[in-house]
């Protein structure tokens, strides 16, 4: 199987639990937060919304800069529909991207500078899983616990959730 495909099939997989958590989303309390320091839940969802970009991204860039290449405007969602369409939009993306690949491009480096400063280089396969997937991952997990926070059902992901039997 071709690494492509492979993060294809694993990017649909994990897209689809990432959509069930997502429609969940109480975007009319939008601005809660379960702590000062936290994100509310209407960023976090947006933020899990368009995470998929950096599959696009680390294709289409080798050598990115914060100082340049981020040209980053946080938005918050105003409804489910549009949360779901931001979504919808940087996963196909992240597919079209991900079918142009060849296996030797996924072993090219892709490096993260602020300015001259090199924060990281990694292969693009390493990248894609942290930058992409685990990411994703990581903050739907934190949407999960804002989600029972506000009373909301937890839907299962990988197997059964406490509010949603298999």
């Amino acid at each position: 199987m071709a690494i492509k495909d492979a993060f294809i099939a694993e990017l649909k997989f994990e897209s689809s639990l990432t959509r069930k958590m997502l429609e969940k989303v109480p975007l009319e309390k939008r601005d809660w937060q379960p702590h000062e320091k936290s994100m509310t839940v209407g960023r976090l969802a947006t933020h899990v919304a368009e995470i998929n970009h950096w599959v696009s991204d680390i294709i289409r860039i080798d050598d990115f800069d914060f100082m340049k290449d981020f040209n980053f405007q946080p938005r918050i969602a105003d409804s489910t529909e549009e949360l779901i369409q931001i979504f919808q939009t940087t996963l196909d993306k992240a597919v079209v991207d991900l079918s142009s690949m060849t296996d030797d491009d996924f072993s090219k480096n892709w490096t993260v500078r602020r300015g001259q400063q090199v924060m990281f280089s990694t292969p693009k396969k390493i990248s894609i899983r942290a930058w992409a997937l685990s990411h994703t991952i990581h903050h739907r997990g934190q949407l999960s616990v804002y989600l029972r926070l506000l009373d909301v059902p937890v839907p299962g992901m990988y197997g059964p959730s406490a509010d949603e039997k298999m």
